[in-house]
């Protein structure tokens, strides 16, 4: 289905949101659309919105559980606006959220659904879910001027790290809450600004009404925020992406200053789970 608006979408398609887990993919550019839609059709999204600029293409044979929201995703706050939205119109819905050439890797992803996992996620009485955004980048960027390439794309195996967040209204440390930080936002932060150099993202919820997402990609309800229970570890899952690469390529304050994005502590994504457990990116909990 293809709707003009959000608006229109929300009035007479609203019906799409009755059953979850539901993504939402903001297209910002013409990169990698096609594969972006594929994939998280792979995971088992009861529906996909994909949210875009009417000059995009989209693949003609997405089926029917795709449907096209004509949007900007330009403006500062429109994504995160757009998400709100659909959090009050789909009360008690799992709901997910992503960029194109971005895509969504979780424990035992090849074999489970995305609606199996949140399954157990909910039974364990969560309502959110940590996802960290791994930075992919192409090897050659001669040869690939955006550093955007699915066959030759790499990650950083190390270099993550987490710092304790602060509530600042009373300075005091908050429960359960980290700032997780690495990939080429912390190899290239001369370049972030400071405010979007975190890779920690709530991407994963179940829409409750009242709750807001943040511009800074957390949640008004600081339980959302949290990486797991008081009694045990929980799930979580990773964003592969290749926002980060391309905005650095893109941006003329940067570009010239990079020649690769490779070092030593590069290696290739293999595109499975396995390789996302056994370098500590992504954690199982109690899901076997």
């Amino acid at each position: 289905m293809r709707y003009d608006s959000l608006d229109s979408f929300l009035k007479v398609g609203k019906a799409v949101l009755a059953e979850g887990p539901v993504a939402m993919i903001f297209v910002e550019d013409d990169i990698e659309i096609a594969s972006t839609l594929r994939h998280h059709l792979s995971c088992g999204f009861a529906a996909v919105l994909v949210l875009m600029p009417d000059a995009f293409d989209l693949p003609e044979d997405s089926g029917e559980h795709v449907h096209r929201i004509a949007f900007d995703c330009g403006p500062e706050t429109a994504v995160f606006d757009a998400v709100n939205r659909v959090i009050d119109a789909a009360p008690g819905i799992w709901l997910y959220y992503c960029y194109n050439a971005e895509y969504l890797f979780y424990p035992f992803c090849e074999t489970r659904s995305v609606g199996e996992m949140l399954t157990f996620h909910t039974e364990e009485r969560r309502d959110a879910m940590l996802t960290y955004v791994i930075d992919l980048y192409a090897d050659d960027l001669a040869k690939f001027e955006l550093a955007v390439s699915l066959d030759q794309a790499h990650l950083d195996r190390s270099g993550y790290y987490a710092l304790a967040r602060t509530d600042p209204a009373t300075g005091h440390q908050r429960d359960r809450q980290l700032d997780f930080f690495g990939g080429l936002r912390w190899r290239y932060e001369e370049h972030i600004p400071a405010t979007r150099r975190k890779i920690d993202r709530i991407a994963l919820f179940r829409a409750a009404p009242g709750t807001r997402l943040l511009p800074d990609h957390t949640f008004s309800d600081q339980e959302y925020n949290t990486y797991a229970c008081p009694w045990h570890h929980n799930l979580t899952a990773a964003i592969c992406s290749f926002r980060a690469a391309k905005a650095l390529k893109r941006n003329p304050g940067s570009t010239f200053d990079i020649d690769t994005f490779r070092w030593r502590n590069s290696i290739p994504f293999e595109w499975d789970s396995r390789q996302l457990l056994d370098l500590g990116l992504i954690e199982p909990g109690q899901w076997f």
